[in-house]
């Protein structure tokens, strides 16, 4: 099962659409895109995981309050499909872009299994100062960024990744998407897929 989480302001048919280039190669997978769930407060017909202050406006307070409810609701969301799904952690991995990818690096190391993998598309971590103390487990991360990304800056990978390994992650890789901006490139999504056939034992 491929769980893919949205960015800020989007919803989950905005990545749902790589399940097709994805599903030729990964048989008998199951793709899920749950809406995030906030409405933004800068695009209604979107949905948010939790506030942005320099965004939206809102204080620090809000965001946090918000975060704390995402990784909540995230965390439930994941819970019920699996059971329904009938899965383990290891047949699971998540896929994020910008803010989904920030949910996703914050929740699955704090769970109790680990997920096969965890592909982030231009975000970055969350409370980096606190990972090595919460961190439960540790599931493979492949990090993606553009090098031309203007709304997360690229240099959040590197910065991720070091936190990542300091916190005692062997398994760690990057992939610089090259000329492009905040987005997901034919190439990143290459790395992607290859990184998730190898994962789930399709190589």
């Amino acid at each position: 099962m491929v769980i893919f989480l949205h960015g800020y302001g989007a919803d989950g048919k905005d990545l749902l659409g790589l399940a097709d280039p994805l599903a030729q190669h990964l048989p008998n997978t199951v793709f899920i895109a749950p809406d995030a769930p906030e409405r933004s407060a800068m695009n209604p017909m979107g949905f948010q995981w939790f506030p942005i202050p320099w965004i939206d406006g809102s204080s620090e307070e809000e965001a946090e309050a918000g975060m704390r409810r995402a990784f909540e609701d995230l965390n439930a969301f994941i819970d019920r499909v699996m059971i329904e799904e009938d899965m383990i952690g290891e047949q699971v991995a998540l896929i994020g872009f910008s803010q989904g990818t920030m949910i996703g690096l914050h929740v699955a190391p704090r769970r109790d299994e680990a997920f096969a993998g965890v592909v982030g598309f231009s975000g970055r971590l969350l409370a980096p100062e606190t990972l090595a103390d919460e961190v439960v487990v540790r599931p493979p991360v492949l990090l993606i960024h553009g090098d031309q990304d203007d709304v997360v800056p690229p240099q959040s990978l590197p910065e991720a990744a070091e936190v990542l390994e300091q916190a005692g992650w062997t398994e760690v890789y990057a992939h610089i998407m090259k000329g492009t901006a905040h987005g997901i490139s034919p190439d990143g999504l290459s790395v992607a897929l290859a990184f998730l056939r190898d994962r789930f034992g399709l190589t």
